[in-house]
């Protein structure tokens, strides 16, 4: 991962949100919440939150006592999420970074994660927080996405940016959002992490968008692949997106746009060892 994978802002939030967020991440924030209200928890975490997606889709869910915080390391998309989340004295917004949680030790019912592991420098580091602040018996849910060629937008919009930069293609995509698919390393983490039990399912869905050009907007102006495209040529970001467009459009047809998409879902809990810790 590069210093600006991790990077969203400027207009990156509201393009991630409008584009971004239906296109692939309200389906996979249903799943989630759906995991999360299963075990009828009192308190939950949200790491990293981005724009609020799962936010939205678990806050109408839990219950009126419900405790929820709700963390991102960058100010921006979560004053972006809150913006996006009507007024809701159970939600408690905090700027917090997952590899060192501002929170005691057994704080919640559940933790909950969607695509973000991928961008934590240290994935047992983060993995180990989320245990420490889960009460026993609490659950850690995550996903992440599978590898890009199983994520058919992806892998198009990383080939439109290389057509730009052949000698030195951006590599966001393929390097960071999907470069964390391999399930025996990420149940080795989580191991590492002193996990037990660790329970994954591959779920595919389909990715829609109104147009070719909506969904490459989402992706080229609405991630950090737009950092990689203006740092190797600030006025290269519509060319990236046309190309991105037309390879959407060759493969998918000129209208409302139908794809694959697939993710990996991990469910885990907090059990004492024989030590008591």
């Amino acid at each position: 991962m590069t210093n600006t994978d991790a990077v969203f802002n400027g207009s990156i939030p509201e393009i991630y949100d409008e584009y971004l967020v239906p296109l692939i991440f309200e389906k996979y924030a249903d799943d989630l919440a759906d995991r999360v209200v299963a075990v009828a928890p009192e308190s939950v975490l949200e790491i990293a939150a981005g724009s609020g997606v799962v936010t939205r889709a678990l806050a109408p869910r839990l219950s009126s006592t419900a405790r929820y915080v709700v963390t991102d390391l960058n100010q921006t998309m979560l004053d972006r999420a809150k913006t996006m989340q009507p007024p809701d004295t159970r939600i408690e917004w905090r700027q917090a970074d997952a590899l060192d949680l501002p929170f005691d030790d057994d704080s919640f019912d559940a933790v909950v994660c969607q695509f973000s592991v991928m961008f934590f420098p240290d994935k047992v580091a983060g993995y180990a927080e989320a245990r420490r602040v889960l009460k026993p018996g609490g659950i850690f849910v995550f996903n992440v996405w599978d590898n890009i060629e199983s994520n058919e937008i992806s892998d198009l919009v990383t080939r439109g940016a290389a057509a730009v930069f052949p000698d030195d293609p951006p590599m966001f995509l393929a390097r960071t959002p999907h470069g964390y698919h391999d399930v025996r390393k990420i149940g080795a983490d989580l191991v590492a992490a002193r996990f037990s039990d660790v329970a994954g399912e591959t779920l595919e869905k389909i990715s829609s968008a109104p147009t070719a050009r909506h969904a490459a907007i989402g992706y080229t102006q609405g991630t950090p692949l737009r950092n990689e495209i203006e740092e190797r040529d600030a006025s290269a970001l519509e060319l990236v997106t046309e190309r991105a467009t037309e390879l959407i459009v060759a493969r998918f047809g000129d209208g409302s746009v139908s794809a694959k998409m697939r993710a990996h879902v991990v469910v885990v809990s907090k059990f004492r060892d024989f030590s008591g810790d």
